[in-house]
């Protein structure tokens, strides 16, 4: 059976993804230094109606509260022991938010530590815990998987290996350009489109980053630099802080919507966000998209 997710891509539909996790749940009460992947347990009905709030918003796409849900991520938080329940909750959670139309998403990002030998983290035991993860979110439905906020191509790779080794879902492998055009490995879009030309990747992607400017001109060398489809989170630009320390994003709404059409030209078929977008945000780049089909 095709999958629901590739049969739209190759209808060319252009795809609405959510926006952030963890700037709203900030703006939703979660206490300083908590994660989302806690509040998955904690918080349940907070997680779920965030991701209704984007649907309801007009998001095609919702990820998966699973981003640092890693074995290795959270034994930094000394929550190792409720990696699988925390996953298989997250698919749940968004399941429960979610249309019948919906497609689920399953978040995995980077481990928090450094391959060797910038750090002291093997490439077999990035590939083990990664593939445990991909194997929870599969079996617990989602539609497909998307490795995000990737800054290292050693990391990145382990991560993409594993997920194939689990499951032929469709799989989006996207990049955080913080640098501008670059990562904080010093890696381009170029560099990436030819790492992973033959991985088995159905999507290359940009998340995060800096400004919008920064984020256009990442997709615009990526475009330059593979055929693959491409998925477009940018951020709503870099956090300011206000008077009682607290951060918010100054890239309004109708801003991020009036971008759009740039980047539909430009090549991305799946548009979101990223930090500081709000359901608000989504839904003006939902309605700029609708627009444009």
């Amino acid at each position: 059976m095709k999958n629901r997710f590739l049969e739209r891509l190759s209808a060319g539909t252009v795809l609405v993804a959510d926006g952030a996790t963890g700037s709203n749940l900030t703006q939703r009460g979660i206490p300083p230094g908590k994660s989302g992947e806690a509040w998955v347990l904690e918080n349940p009905i907070e997680i779920t109606r965030l991701a209704a709030d984007f649907v309801e918003a007009g998001a095609d796409i919702v990820l998966t509260c699973t981003f640092g849900a890693s074995r290795l991520h959270l034994e930094q938080m000394g929550m190792a022991a409720q990696a699988e329940t925390i996953n298989r909750t997250a698919v749940r959670l968004a399941k429960a938010a979610c249309k019948d139309e919906t497609l689920i998403a399953g978040s995995i990002g980077p481990t928090g530590q450094m391959l060797k030998p910038f750090g002291t983290l093997s490439v077999e035991a990035a590939e083990e815990t990664f593939a445990e993860q991909a194997r929870w979110l599969a079996e617990s439905g989602v539609d497909m998987i998307v490795i995000e906020t990737q800054f290292d191509l050693g990391e990145a790779g382990a991560a993409v290996r594993a997920v194939r080794m689990m499951t032929d879902l469709p799989l989006v492998c996207s990049f955080s350009y913080d640098r501008g055009t670059r990562t904080m490995m010093g890696v381009s879009p170029a560099k990436v489109a030819q790492a992973f030309a033959e991985a088995g990747v159905d999507m290359l992607g940009i998340n995060c980053g800096r400004s919008l400017e920064d984020n256009f001109k990442a997709l615009q060398e990526l475009r330059a630099a593979t055929n693959l489809p491409i998925w477009f989170k940018p951020n709503a630009g870099l956090p300011s802080v206000d008077e009682n320390a607290n951060a918010f994003y100054k890239t309004t709404p109708d801003e991020m919507a009036e971008s759009v059409s740039a980047w539909v030209s430009a090549g991305a078929q799946v548009i979101g966000g990223c930090c500081g977008t709000s359901p608000r945000h989504l839904q003006a780049i939902a309605d700029a998209v609708r627009i444009l089909q």
